[in-house]
């Protein structure tokens, strides 16, 4: 069973060794605005159900609905605000299993939850570890709209402050 975690502050520094497999948080909310929604859409993924809410209205979704890829972005930030720490975070060699799960429309409120499923440290580096998570995000009726996992490298404290020591 998966322990909750204290949310972090956009400001603390957290290092790998604080990724505890087995626990998850839990960050938002996001509101989903309906101008911000077309204009993403408008420029990275412009089609009828994203841009055009009377064509919506009739396509299969009965009215208009945020792309999945907006969806990703507005995930991303939350996790950059409240999951990646900007002092160890050394990026990701990507995701797997992505999976858009219901339609994210005009004034939904998201919550993402980060669920740590492991967590290593690095044999060919060993200035960092790798977190392997969970990320879903839920609407307001506890839903989930979208999931996929992730691989983080992470920095490890003591290289860290040996870095800023030096």
């Amino acid at each position: 069973m998966y322990k909750k975690a204290k949310r972090r502050s956009s400001n603390q520094e957290w290092f790998f060794e604080d990724y505890l497999e087995d626990t998850f948080i839990e960050i938002g909310p996001i509101y989903v605005e309906k101008d911000e929604l077309i204009e993403f859409a408008l420029r990275y993924d412009p089609q009828p159900m994203h841009v055009n809410p009377e064509a919506a209205k009739t396509g299969p979704y009965k009215g208009l609905i945020a792309s999945g890829w907006h969806t990703c972005a507005l995930v991303m930030g939350e996790l950059v605000k409240n999951y990646f720490s900007p002092c160890s975070s050394l990026g990701s060699p990507g995701i797997d299993k992505l999976q858009w799960l219901k339609p994210v429309r005009p004034g939904d409120k998201l919550t993402v939850r980060a669920t740590i499923l492991e967590t290593k440290l690095s044999r060919s580096k060993p200035d960092r570890g790798l977190v392997f998570t969970m990320v879903e995000a839920l609407n307001q009726q506890k839903e989930k709209v979208v999931s996929f996992k992730v691989l983080n490298f992470m920095l490890r404290r003591k290289f860290y402050l040996e870095k800023t020591l030096n």
